[in-house]
């Protein structure tokens, strides 16, 4: 693309492309010149029923011509209502009551004033590696990479650090990380902050940006007993895990766990924005009206559009499909793992898979960039993730099929081959 058709543009977003998309459908997208990529991106897990699946469409195109905006300070609307009832049948037991925005971060920061108001505490415990947001108080809450934080301090205080279970960077079993992290959050609330001023523990149940981490068995139940001990209340950031991403609606229901919050975004509006909390309704009971609220919450085309993307989530049985591409996918890069010893680990749930690169027992940032390089050579678009860089992930939207992952593989080991040898 030409730079000089772009200068107007502001250079804080980075780019992983230079792409010009004209349109896409499914996994694939068409740039100006017909050239076809298959996107293993999904817009960073956000096209979860692909791209511009007919029916969200079509749910987007009615409600367009009935009502764009009906402001939900002032009137209520059906797309709203829709929304909740698409939702209940699919939600961790317990969850029975909504807040709409539009961003995850917004999503986050609902959750975390829900929880102060709630407990009238005012602290909050985080783990390492999190990705939570970039207003001020989800930048404070995340510690996956520098960037997302350089140059904004000082950032809102209350926000206490303790490791996340990561088996693979420690270099333990995971039952000797797992105890090394409820030791280590255990002394958190003896050191950083007590259990009396900690309003909330959240925590990804896979973590996203610092490197699609799956804690161990046994791991997330010990968060929920230790908040349990002693009122805190567990808040779940299923922003990037949600929505049929690992095989099941949300991923803490690979282990029955139940929070007190959970924050949803990305694939519930299948690319339009809107982001929203689920929670226990006595929570709300100290809840201030008026001190949570926002223009756009509850969007009426965003309601309209995310109930749309739940019905076909549910239809077509998309997280049985995550399930199911997932295991393919994961069992072919295991495959040239055995092939491309750089390949350090693969790990994930569902489509929701990590490939760590290491070289001499270190990162290696440059063989994950010059992959995801090469692979967009191959017409396959790929995102890193992780602390150190060296990760790419896996994230293809949910609709993908057997033969798109086979060539999705193939695209990967040709690119292998050429950053490899």
């Amino acid at each position: 693309m030409n730079p000089d058709k772009l200068k107007e543009i502001s250079t804080v977003w980075t780019h992983a492309t230079d792409i010009l998309v004209d349109h896409a459908k499914g996994c694939w997208m068409y740039d100006k010149e017909g050239n076809k990529y298959l996107d293993f991106t999904s817009g960073i897990g956000v096209t979860n029923t692909g791209h511009c699946h007919p029916k969200v469409v079509e749910a987007i195109q009615k409600q367009a011509e009935k009502l764009l905006f009906g402001q939900f300070n002032i009137v209520y609307h059906q797309p709203v209502l829709d929304l909740v009832e698409e939702l209940k049948p699919v939600m961790p037991e317990g969850l029975d009551t909504f807040f709409f925005a539009s961003s995850g971060a917004e999503a986050v920061e609902a959750a975390v004033k829900l929880a102060k108001h709630a407990t009238g505490r005012p602290n909050v415990i985080v783990f390492n590696g999190s990705f939570h947001g970039r207003t001020h108080l989800t930048m404070a809450m995340t510690t996956s990479k520098t960037v997302y934080r350089e140059g904004y301090s000082p950032l809102p205080a209350g926000i206490f650090v303790t490791p996340y279970p990561y088996s693979f960077y420690y270099g333990w079993d995971d039952e000797t990380t797992k105890e090394f992290a409820i030791k280590e959050l255990k002394r958190t609330l003896l050191g950083q902050t007590k259990p009396s001023e900690t309003c909330a523990i959240i925590i990804e149940p896979i973590l996203g940006e610092g490197g699609y981490v799956v804690p161990p068995a046994g791991f997330l139940k010990a968060v929920r007993e230790i908040c349990d001990e002693h009122g805190i209340l567990m808040i779940v950031d299923e922003v990037q895990s949600g929505f049929c991403r690992t095989g099941k609606f949300f991923a803490v229901q690979h282990e029955d766990i139940k929070p007190d919050i959970m924050t949803m975004a990305k694939g519930l509006g299948s690319g339009i924005p809107i982001s929203g909390i689920a929670y226990r309704r006595k929570l709300q009971e100290n809840w201030i009206p008026g001190t949570h609220g926002g223009t756009y919450s509850g969007n009426t085309l965003s309601c309209a559009c995310a109930a749309a993307t739940v019905r076909v989530m549910k239809e077509e049985k998309l997280d049985v499909n995550a399930a199911e591409r997932g295991h393919q996918l994961m069992s072919g890069l295991k495959e040239l793992q055995k092939k491309y010893p750089a390949i350090g680990d693969v790990r994930g749930r569902g489509c929701m898979i990590a490939t760590e690169f290491m070289t001499d027992g270190k990162p290696d940032a440059a063989a994950a960039k010059a992959l995801i390089g090469a692979a967009r050579d191959e017409k396959l678009l790929l995102l890193g993730c992780g602390t150190f860089g060296n990760i790419i992930r896996w994230i293809p939207p949910l609709v993908v099929s057997d033969d798109e992952i086979k060539i999705g593989l193939e695209r990967f080991e040709t690119a292998l081959k050429k950053v490899l040898g």
